[in-house]
């Protein structure tokens, strides 16, 4: 888009509760195109879904927001699929920005989230599709409570589900000085709003920005895989 560009880097930890990393990340940075996944358990249809679930919507990501849920769509037939060949569950979430020129597209389904700090605020712009977030905006608990707790593992929407949900695709305006954040909830979970918003503001490259958020996810316990991408808007040269 004329104005500005995007700088971009990714990374992933395995963390100390699990011995592989089930969380799959993509990212091409001209055009962008940036993935998150978190595959749902520790077993061989976590490993399967994430991994199909971005090669899939990579592969088929065009430029509209039907291609998007379209693409979409053929990771819940492919994934589906694994599950059935395995006998047992096979799911994962995605967040997804996708640049196809002329503007920015978000993709979300499942818990992984996308947040944007612009003028000094850092923003969520994904909904959580999970029990624990209707609870919360709804006032069935506290959003700390152990009911909260135990509803963060029942997702409402994800890549894998019998009814092959939609995701949602929203339309962003990016300008220059917006910091992205795509990260799975073993960044979200361990890494507090007011530690988030610190290591984005601090100048610095997406890169070590990076670093920083995957090692506080560690030093919280790193009781998940932890994964983020981070983006900055800069003006064009």
């Amino acid at each position: 888009m004329a104005g500005h560009v995007t700088r971009a880097a990714a990374g992933s930890e395995v963390g100390q509760r699990y011995s592989a990393n089930f969380d799959v990340v993509h990212l091409t940075e001209d055009p962008l195109l940036a993935v998150v996944a978190d595959g749902m358990g520790d077993g061989e249809g976590s490993r399967l879904a994430g991994r199909t679930a971005v090669d899939v919507f990579v592969a088929r990501a065009g430029g509209s927001p039907d291609s998007l849920r379209e693409a979409v769509a053929a990771a819940q037939r492919e994934v589906g699929e694994s599950g059935r060949r395995i006998g047992g569950l096979a799911g994962c979430t995605l967040t997804a920005l996708v640049e196809p020129g002329g503007g920015y597209w978000l993709v979300q389904i499942g818990d992984s989230r996308a947040y944007r700090l612009r003028d000094g605020l850092l923003e969520l712009l994904t909904t959580d599709h999970a029990m624990a977030w209707l609870g919360a905006v709804n006032g069935w608990y506290a959003f700390d409570s152990p009911q909260a707790s135990a509803a963060r593992y029942q997702l409402t929407r994800y890549i894998g589900h019998p009814a092959r949900p939609e995701p949602d695709v929203l339309s962003l305006a990016l300008r220059p000085g917006d910091v992205l954040l795509l990260c799975s909830d073993g960044v979200a979970e361990q890494v507090p709003y007011e530690r988030i918003h610190e290591i984005l503001g601090r100048r610095g490259e997406p890169a070590e920005q990076v670093r920083r958020l995957l090692a506080v996810a560690e030093a919280a316990g790193g009781r998940d895989n932890a994964t983020a991408v981070v983006v900055h808007v800069v003006p064009a040269p």
